[in-house]
């Protein structure tokens, strides 16, 4: 090699890396996140108005507008961690993470904070003022979470985050999609379609068209020329258009403090959940190739939510579920900020109302079950074949809270509830309620102590299973598992089989092996090109 080739390559590698503020793969990612948010905030908005009866007006003119704020501070903020992390680790390939509000909250927050009080008050402010608390509450635990998050992401295997992970996206992010899609079936299909060959596989369409935008498209085509749409309903909506602009609600989050103390049996458990789901949510990044500092998420979760609370907004935002889904798309640091900014600028231009009756919703939900099927398989493909077992037991809490909500909600259509129907009707008719709603009380949480459990068993760590299982006993007896709400000997049964679990793992640590442990499996690292055909 001559001395100016050798100088040439010298000034090349020490050259600072060029990060591009936007790629081709960025146009895919953002119609995917921004869809993805879009339906969600479509969601909260129906929520906040039809069940909770919180004034369009408030909704649309303070509630938006905070929570507008928020996605383009956030996303913002995501956005400068990918290109620090690309700079520091001098590749081009880092992915933003994705940020908005978080599905299991927005109907948590209605259906179990605000809903009760206001069937209780008929003041739908007070109801209000109690999500803002609830919120603000939630901001706190999370933030506290980002000094031992850290710390219980090191002793927790990626089996169970990833299946717990997997859990989550399977239920509460692909079901309730798939089912509106089938209600509409001749819209979502060809949606689907195309969303599974655009992003699944590297058939490319001409001219490399967003894969996202054209589903949407289409999807949109075919809900009008069928009839699935309503001219007369756009009309009155446009008619509806306001500007809306943040301003500070700290009476009401106030108000909602001073009665704080009900609120705690929801707030500590869904805080919780917020860091553990965060928790999961970077390990999955990290398994696809992105090595985030959870501190710094954390933080930025919580100070969002207590942020967004002040301003009215009772809808805490978070790291979203699906980053890898976004890295397969070719998203990098782009696409993060351009979804927070366009559908904050819709939340303060007050255009969600005209936008539900322009694009049918089963034209949208096709990408959240894009989601859920690339996390739930990522769950599998991210470990060690050994730990396959443990990502199936961490996801089956997560679907027996789903299932009591389902049950639940269709006897509170029918006027009644599962104590006034009792265990024994439901018991007889095969419904074995009572055991699924112990099972899923704090699923998140009870899905990374069972995943913990059956990986260290797998593993031949008894003694380490003990442990875990001596963990689950404690979390249980004090509710934050298995149990309806934090207390004293909330769960003191199910403690015990915990730690009855542990003393026969403790006590299997004392039978001699008859044969050598095999050697741990490498975890796969999955990089872009392994995640370009994820099923």
């Amino acid at each position: 090699m001559s001395v100016d080739t050798k100088l040439a390559d010298e000034t090349s590698s020490a050259a600072p890396l060029s990060l591009p503020w936007w790629t081709r793969g960025d146009t895919n990612a953002f119609f995917g996140l921004a869809f993805n948010i879009l339906v969600n905030v479509l969601t909260l908005t129906t929520l906040s108005i039809a069940v909770v009866k919180i004034p369009s007006s408030d909704v649309l003119g303070t509630v938006l507008p905070a929570l507008g704020v928020a996605l383009v501070l956030g996303n913002l903020y995501y956005m400068v961690l990918a290109r620090r992390l690309a700079r520091r680790e001098g590749r081009d390939t880092v992915t933003a993470l994705p940020y908005g509000p978080s599905v299991p909250h927005m109907f948590i927050v209605v259906f179990v904070v605000m809903l009760p009080i206001y069937l209780k008050t008929n003041d739908p402010m007070r109801a209000w003022s109690a999500g803002l608390a609830w919120a603000f509450m939630i901001g706190v635990i999370v933030m506290i979470g980002a000094f031992v998050g850290p710390f219980i992401r090191r002793i927790t295997p990626r089996a169970a985050m990833l299946g717990t992970l997997a859990g989550i996206s399977i239920t509460f992010i692909a079901m309730r999609p798939a089912g509106q899609m089938w209600e509409a079936a001749w819209i979502g299909l060809p949606v689907l379609a195309i969303i599974l060959i655009g992003f699944f596989t590297d058939v490319k369409l001409p001219g490399n068209v967003p894969i996202g935008l054209v589903a949407l498209l289409v999807g949109t085509a075919i809900g009008w020329i069928g009839g699935y749409m309503s001219v007369p309903d756009v009309s009155k909506a446009v008619h509806d258009i306001a500007l809306g602009l943040p301003d500070l609600r700290l009476h009401l989050l106030f108000d909602g403090l001073s009665h704080l103390g009900p609120l705690l049996a929801t707030a500590i458990p869904l805080g919780v959940y917020n860091f553990t789901e965060a928790m999961s949510n970077v390990e999955s990044a990290a398994a696809a190739g992105d090595n985030y500092n959870l501190r710094s998420v954390l933080l930025a979760d919580g100070f969002g939510a207590i942020i967004g609370s002040g301003f009215g907004s009772p809808f805490p935002p978070a790291v979203y579920i699906g980053h890898p889904g976004w890295k397969d798309a070719g998203g990098r640091s782009g696409y993060s900020l351009a979804s927070g900014a366009v559908i904050g600028l819709m939340c303060l231009l007050g255009l969600f109302g005209v936008l539900a009756t322009i694009l049918p919703i089963p034209a949208i939900v096709p990408i959240l079950l894009y989601i859920g099927l690339l996390i739930g398989a990522q769950a599998f493909q991210a470990v060690p074949r050994l730990h396959a077992v443990a990502v199936v037991a961490a996801i089956l809490p997560n679907l027996a809270q789903w299932a009591v909500g389902q049950i639940d909600n269709a006897l509170s259509a029918a006027g009644t509830t599962a104590d006034k129907v009792g265990m024994g009707a439901l018991d007889q008719a095969g419904v074995v309620y009572s055991g699924l709603r112990t099972f899923g009380d704090g699923a998140v949480l009870a899905g990374l102590v069972l995943g913990t459990m059956v990986t260290f068993i797998l593993e031949k760590r008894f003694r380490a299973a003990a442990v875990a299982s001596a963990a689950g006993a404690a979390l249980a007896f004090i509710g934050l598992i298995h149990a309806p709400e934090v207390g004293w000997a909330a769960a003191p049964k199910v403690a015990l089989g915990y730690l009855l679990f542990g003393v026969v793992c403790l006590a299997w640590s004392f039978v001699p092996k008859s044969t050598p442990t095999p050697p741990e499996e490498p975890e796969p690292e999955l990089s872009s090109e392994s995640e370009a055909s994820p099923v």
